[in-house]
């Protein structure tokens, strides 16, 4: 695995140019190109902040309940190149989110230059950076997304689907009724704007996966891919601490776990809503 560090700047992107031209070509056509984003609370180079020191860094010790090393636990294999991508992710939720938006922009811009399709993976903010980057990316430069909790609403979401690479791509939604106040949290501070990707949607390409659900977590075992049970009743992390989620995610990016497996089946019972889903979108 060939890993590389991307920040977003006020005024672009941080990265090693040299090195990512040489990685690009000596990857095999078949590897996998990666893009990694986390959420809330973490921004490069800020001191017990820096993700690339904690989850996006191959070599991150478990300092702390909340912290593994996504990279590593992929499994992704030694051809992927795999792209940790910073942004500042600290200060107001509302902050936050808006430059959650314009990272996601300047992300399709590097896609875009890349060549070849990327795939994604984010949690919270960061599936709303996916989205974004989704929504304003170059028809079929991106592959498949993996969003992990993604704290978004499902209007942004679905506009970010029907988008010429929207058209294109794959979106796996991760979600679990322990992420459920943390959803109502979202909905509240930024103004009732309607549901969230929590609530699940049903478009073109999207699947969403409960993992709260025991029929869910007995479909994926018996898919090879089992996971640990709920350990909390609250937790906005789960949907990447959970054992064996990370190998699910990675078997997804590489294409080994084709999402139609992953779907709930057509006459599957939704489970109740909590407040902030069940508002009109």
């Amino acid at each position: 695995m060939t890993h590389l560090i991307v920040n977003a700047l006020s005024d672009g992107l941080d990265v090693d140019k040299s090195a990512l031209s040489e990685a690009l070509a000596t990857l095999p056509r078949s590897a996998p190109v990666v893009i990694l984003i986390h959420g809330f609370k973490y921004a490069p180079g800020v001191t017990g902040h820096c993700p690339h020191d904690s989850i996006l860094s191959p070599q991150a010790s478990r300092r702390g309940w909340k912290l593994v090393s996504w990279p590593r636990h992929l499994g992704l294999g030694q051809d992927a190149l795999v792209l940790s991508f910073g942004w500042e992710a600290i200060g107001s939720i509302w902050a936050a989110y808006r430059r959650a938006g314009a990272a996601g922009e300047r992300l399709a811009g590097f896609v875009a230059d890349l060549g070849r399709p990327v795939h994604m993976l984010g949690h919270s903010l960061g599936g709303r950076v996916a989205l974004s980057a989704l929504a304003h990316a170059r028809e079929g430069s991106i592959g498949r997304i993996v969003l992990m909790t993604g704290a978004e609403f499902r209007g942004p979401a679905r506009a970010a689907t029907a988008s010429p690479a929207g058209r294109r791509a794959e979106v796996l939604n991760v979600t679990s009724r322990e992420n459920a106040v943390f959803d109502m949290m979202l909905s509240a501070s930024m103004g009732m704007r309607g549901r969230t990707v929590g609530a699940g949607m049903t478009q073109p390409g999207w699947t969403d996966l409960r993992i709260d659900r025991f029929a869910t977590r007995d479909r994926l075992a018996r898919l090879g891919h089992p996971i640990a049970a709920p350990s909390a009743r609250v937790c906005h992390w789960s949907t990447y601490l959970r054992p064996g989620l990370l190998p699910l995610y990675g078997a997804v990016i590489r294409g080994d776990l084709p999402l139609s497996w992953l779907a709930e089946p057509a006459d599957a019972p939704l489970p109740p809503l909590p407040l902030a889903a069940s508002l009109s979108s």
